[in-house]
């Protein structure tokens, strides 16, 4: 929880009272390698505060094949954001990689720290302020990066998901064949 508290400080200010008050708000959920967060199709009840593990974030197209989008480890949230939002069906999966454990709030509890405490308006308005960032640094990312700068990013932003994600989730992250990111590992390792 102290790692919760801090996330927040670093936030927003947020008084040891103020989070007293709140933390009740928020339940701890332990998922186990492999179980799912939010599956593609169904609404997200809820956003996670990553205690500890990583979650892949993908998607399953038409011929069922899974694109990896994203991946978040600890001290980070996670959710399908736009259908937590609009509490419409998720196209994304969220996937735990290994034993995860997160300090969890329902999108009508959130509400109700938005509409009881103001520096909950604050959090909630810096956390989408910051997904926007996200989102568009991973549209830049996405469009302006070769396969090996996006993996070299990866390698400096988040290296303990090399272990973690088997290189098929890692190749589709990076947008390309299993044989291709064999070539760039090799080329970085020279």
């Amino acid at each position: 929880m102290d790692k919760f508290k801090q996330f927040l400080k670093n936030i927003s200010p947020i008084t040891d009272t103020e989070y007293a008050d709140t933390i009740s708000y928020f339940t701890e959920q332990n998922l186990n390698k492999g179980d799912f967060f939010v599956k593609q199709g169904r609404v997200c009840k809820h956003i996670g505060f990553i205690i500890s593990g990583t979650i892949r974030i993908y998607y399953t197209n038409q011929k069922d094949e899974e694109t990896t989008y994203g991946f978040c480890q600890e001290n980070c949230l996670t959710t399908s954001f736009k259908s937590f939002v609009s509490q419409m069906p998720s196209h994304l999966v969220l996937q735990a990689l290994e034993d995860t454990k997160l300090l969890t709030i329902d999108y009508e509890h959130l509400n109700l720290l938005y509409k009881n405490y103001p520096a909950w308006q604050n959090i909630g308005r810096v956390i989408t302020q910051n997904e926007f960032l996200i989102m568009e640094q991973y549209a830049s990312v996405l469009n302006n990066e070769s396969a090996k700068e996006k993996y070299l990013r990866l390698l400096k932003e988040q290296p303990n998901v090399l272990q973690k994600a088997n290189i098929e989730d890692i190749a589709s992250y990076l947008g390309v064949t299993r044989r291709t990111l064999s070539r760039i590992r090799q080329e970085i390792s020279k």
